[in-house]
């Protein structure tokens, strides 16, 4: 598995699987007869994101971007692309998908930037919202779906991570 002793499960495997096929109802539901792209933020999102389009039963486009406002443990508050996205997301509605909101402003800029290339729409889906004290004075928008809350821990597992380790564990745990 990972050299991680003492990993607290906080959702079982079969929890997040259960979850996940939830959401992917949800979000077929919500998305039928409309041209959809769901736009994974990499690296973290990518397991979670996997999974919930094996779970939706309509069609989509699938991208994927690189991005970071973070330095270490902080966040820096500049987004920075590390990789730019292939397909034109003018006239589609855009999903983006993600392991982990926290601060919040990540998602925030990105839904601006999707808007500003001509989206029909910008929605985030994440595995996790930490329930912690959001920035006061910045317009911070919340996901419009989410698998699970938990309080401010460290969490890895499902694609969260402890400097790139960790990332596999099936079950999000915090340590």
């Amino acid at each position: 598995m990972t050299g991680f002793e003492n990993i607290d499960t906080l959702f079982s495997r079969e929890q997040v699987s259960e979850r996940v096929a939830e959401m992917g109802k949800e979000i077929s539901a919500f998305y039928k007869d409309k041209p959809l792209t769901v736009v994974v933020l990499m690296t973290g999102g990518m397991i979670f994101c996997a999974d919930l389009v094996r779970a939706m039963d309509i069609p989509l486009w699938i991208d994927s971007v690189s991005v970071s406002s973070y330095h270490g443990h902080e966040s820096t508050g500049n987004l920075i692309f590390r990789s730019q996205m292939k397909m034109d997301v003018a006239n589609r509605h855009v999903l983006l998908v993600d392991e982990v909101f926290d601060t919040g402003f990540t998602l925030t800029e990105l839904r601006r930037y999707m808007m500003s290339k001509g989206a029909l729409s910008v929605k985030a889906a994440v595995a996790v919202v930490k329930d912690v004290p959001r920035k006061q004075g910045i317009e911070i928008i919340e996901p419009e779906y989410c698998a699970f809350h938990t309080p401010d821990r460290y969490l890895i597992g499902y694609g969260l991570d402890s400097h790139e380790d960790g990332r596999q564990i099936p079950f999000i745990g915090a340590v």
